[in-house]
């Protein structure tokens, strides 16, 4: 294949500007970790990621004694509302979770965690967390990974 040498040169000529390199480098950490941890819950525990994630939401909710609004839910996963409502049907369906109609305003509709899905949770989690651990030591030793995890890592204290 002939590539014209003004193609090569423009590509060559182009900046990345430090920003994207950090976003870039970002994403690629982010991906890898998702990966690893959606291919581990699902294949260990029959989880999604995101059902697994609900599910700690709803467990911390639950420690409060608390139901979720399906809205709250949805902006803390960073899902559309009807995303988190598929997402809940399939929990309510593997009996994970049950909705609940809000006393005060029957607008609101509530969800919360079930005594199954707590120990669901609670059998997955030592998973995600071992994971977790695991794809980020092997990203910081990435070259181009290294700084990335690093600075999650200082911010969490860890």
């Amino acid at each position: 294949m002939y590539v014209h040498a003004d193609v090569v040169t423009a590509c060559k000529l182009r900046q990345v500007s430090g920003d994207e390199q950090l976003w870039d480098r970002f994403v690629m950490l982010h991906a890898r970790i998702e990966h690893e941890l959606t291919k581990a819950l699902q294949r260990r525990h029959g989880l999604g990621l995101s059902e697994y994630r609900a599910l700690s939401r709803l467990e911390a909710s639950h420690a409060d004694e608390c139901s979720v609004r399906m809205q709250e839910l949805a902006d803390s996963l960073g899902l559309n509302q009807s995303s988190v409502s598929r997402l809940v049907a399939r929990l309510e369906e593997a009996e994970l979770s049950e909705r609940d109609i809000c006393e005060q305003d029957r607008r609101g509709i509530y969800t919360m965690i079930t005594d199954r899905g707590r120990e669901r949770f609670a059998e997955a989690e030592p998973t995600y967390r071992e994971t977790l651990r695991t794809a980020l030591d092997k990203a910081a030793a990435d070259p181009e990974l290294a700084d990335a995890v690093a600075a999650l890592r200082s911010q969490a204290g860890v």
